[in-house]
């Protein structure tokens, strides 16, 4: 797909993209892009050579805070910021498969001008949901209220698609634990959920009196029915799938089992830091990685990049970010073998984003082609 830009891609009105074949990296394996330059010109020179082609895209760009950080100053007024963030995801809507999500980092000084900006780009039919995340444990005493998470606004191409194409998270051990087999059923573990079922919605067929397999009837609690009809039920019970307790007087609930469950779990808006780490871990991490380099303020941790990788994409797809920053979309691609491009204007593209990559190789194929926005 990279071929094109190995002698330098050129558009009649922006510059060359111009490769190093000294920086490049790996040789086996997906290929991807590491593109020194100004992300709105890079974008501008694929032209539409992307177009239609990127599963996942995410971004973490600055959050206008009025903050002076050591790779970068976030003290653009609002109106500034918020015409170029409108400029850019613009441009990267276009590169977007009918299947692909925009994932933005973001807290809450623009959170919500920031989403009437997406709507306004995407459609509202398209926001598919704000993801919470903790992003700190401990508790910040100087303020007026400890400012313990970010956002993660995310949207869709077309949401619909979406909906259907979206990754299920893998079941944890946590999770997993819940199902048991006290009847050696063998048909492996299950988990019993409530027969019963809110009756505002429910049919004649629904009210009856259960008879157990001891001969003990059973009632829907008041306000409640059953959740399927008394035929279905007599065959469920017939197939062992209604569990009575232990003595077989207990409330009939009905058995799900894990070998029958398909895809996994269902995303959820809130992440914990326990799962997807934390402002600090990140900032450890790179500190033990990078000892004689300034680290950045507020790095995101590769865990929480990769469940937005693992959700949105699939092995072999082709992912985003064009605030790269120190690198760890681009770790979290390759160690979920996609292929990415990353895009950074600064000079930590080599001084951390670069030496990232190269140690990520040592144990993951790939190959990672270095360019520069720039004439030849």
């Amino acid at each position: 797909m990279f071929n094109e830009f190995s002698e330098g891609f050129i558009t009649p009105t922006m510059p060359a993209l111009t490769e190093r074949i000294d920086l490049r990296l790996g040789r086996d394996g997906p290929e991807s892009m590491l593109i020194q330059g100004d992300n709105d010109q890079v974008l501008d020179a694929f032209g539409a050579q992307f177009h239609g082609l990127v599963k996942c895209i995410y971004i973490d760009p600055p959050y206008n805070n009025k903050e002076s950080y050591g790779h970068y100053d976030d003290r653009d007024s609002h109106e500034e910021w918020l015409s170029t963030m409108v400029g850019h995801v613009s441009r990267l809507k276009d590169l977007l498969s009918q299947d692909g999500s925009l994932w933005v980092s973001i807290d809450d000084h623009q959170v919500h001008y920031l989403k009437v900006a997406l709507d306004a780009i995407f459609g509202r039919q398209n926001f598919v949901t704000t993801v919470v995340w903790e992003h700190r444990k401990s508790r910040e005493n100087r303020r007026a209220f400890s400012n313990n998470h970010e956002y993660i606004l995310v949207y869709a191409k077309e949401f619909s698609i979406f909906k259907r194409t979206r990754n299920r998270l893998p079941y944890t051990q946590e999770v997993e634990k819940r199902f048991k087999n006290p009847d050696q059923d063998p048909r492996g573990p299950w988990q019993s959920v409530s027969l019963n079922v809110q009756a505002g919605h429910g049919t004649k067929s629904q009210f009856y009196c259960l008879k157990a397999p001891n001969g003990t009837l059973h009632s829907p609690p008041a306000g409640r029915c059953w959740m399927y009809s008394a035929e279905r039920v007599r065959n469920l019970i017939a197939d062992g799938r209604i569990w009575f307790g232990k003595d077989g007087n207990g409330v009939p609930r009905l058995k799900r089992f894990l070998s029958e469950i398909e895809g996994g779990l269902t995303p959820q808006t809130l992440w914990h830091s326990n799962e997807v780490g934390t402002t600090d871990s990140a900032k450890k991490e790179l500190i033990t990685f990078l000892p004689d380099e300034m680290i950045f303020d507020t790095p995101k941790p590769e865990q929480l990049i990769a469940r937005v990788f693992q959700i949105a994409a699939n092995p072999g797809d082709l992912v985003l970010d064009s605030f790269l920053g120190s690198g760890t979309s681009a770790v979290a691609a390759i160690a979920n073998q996609m292929r990415f491009i990353g895009i950074e204007a600064g000079h930590q593209i080599l001084s951390h984003c670069h030496r990232r990559i190269s140690d990520a190789l040592r144990w993951n194929e790939a190959c990672v082609r270095f360019f520069e926005l720039g004439p030849k």
